[in-house]
């Protein structure tokens, strides 16, 4: 059974005469004749009576006619579907955020993305560094915007591209020794106790690396919380709980209240500030296929460098 077979058949049933339902088709007499007669061959029925010059519909036929016209009903919604998900009318993207990106820079995207096709749904996932990328290897998400590093393991996977950057802001809150202090030098960052996020962070990634590069080993600070989440980092440090590097994202309107104070660190001999800048890299996979939907989002992604 073909749906040729069918669209012949219901319009036969519609009009009942094979010549006006071959007309209606811009086909032959003939080929109708043929689909009808193939029909009931297959199946062993009699779908009209031939009675004289005229036919009439049987008891399979009308079975058929109810059946045959729900199929064709949703042929034709699934062709709409797929035409509407190639223009971009409808259809999902699957996105992956850490969470100070999704929080913070990510909506803005998302918005104009939606002002632009609002009939596409986004689910955005939010996690860590290792987790996005995980997922991103996987298929589990279309793109993965993340401050980290990306896993040597997963690197031929993965394609990276730099949309943005963000800085860490050494801050503390007005309790602080350091709170009427504007500079320290990296030798000091001992001299406190230190709030941290977990090591599978993009943002402790960044800070680590940073240390390491001013000859400060992170083992040998005193860290007493270890938190999941920058938002817990930043309460507890606003509390008045040692000191924390949060992506200056999360913190400008606490720094311009004045609940939290920032550290530069110079570097006394040079006199040079030591400034920790994170790139926000967009990641997708090297070989999946990537939709339209895909590829409309990654143009909004790239027009802008957040500052």
């Amino acid at each position: 059974m073909t749906l040729e077979q069918l669209r012949i058949f219901l319009a036969v049933a519609e009009v009942m005469h094979f010549t006006r339902a071959a007309e209606t088709l811009y086909i032959t007499q003939p080929a109708v004749s043929a689909a009808i007669q193939s029909l009931e061959a297959e199946y062993g029925v009699k779908l009209f009576h031939r009675i004289g010059r005229h036919i009439e519909i049987t008891d399979a036929g009308k079975l058929l006619q109810m059946e045959a016209q729900k199929i064709l009903d949703h042929v034709s919604l699934t062709e709409r579907g797929l035409r509407e998900l190639n223009n971009l009318q409808r259809g999902e993207l699957k996105l992956a955020s850490s969470l100070t990106i999704g929080n913070y820079w990510l909506p803005d995207k998302i918005s104009q993305f939606k002002r632009q096709y609002p009939g596409i749904h986004i689910d955005c996932t939010l996690g860590n560094a290792e987790e996005i990328c995980e997922g991103t290897a996987t298929g589990l998400f279309d793109f993965g915007l993340v401050t980290g590093e990306v896993k040597a393991s997963l690197r031929n996977s993965l394609e990276q591209e730099v949309v943005g950057s963000d800085r860490l802001q050494i801050v503390v809150g007005t309790s602080h020794p350091w709170f009427a202090r504007t500079e320290i030098s990296p030798q000091e960052l001992h001299d406190t106790t230190w709030v941290m996020r977990e090591s599978g962070s993009g943002a402790q990634q960044m800070f680590e690396q940073a240390l390491q590069n001013w000859g400060i080993d992170p083992a040998q600070l005193d860290v007493v919380f270890v938190l999941s989440s920058s938002e817990m980092v930043k309460a507890v440090v606003e509390s008045g709980v040692g000191a924390a590097a949060i992506p200056e994202l999360m913190v400008r309107k606490e720094l311009q209240l004045s609940t939290l104070h920032p550290i530069h660190i110079v570097d006394r001999s040079s006199g040079t500030k030591l400034e920790i800048v994170q790139p926000v890299w967009k990641l997708k996979h090297r070989q999946r296929f990537q939709t339209r939907i895909a590829n409309a989002f990654e143009q909004i992604l790239t027009q802008y460098v957040m500052v």
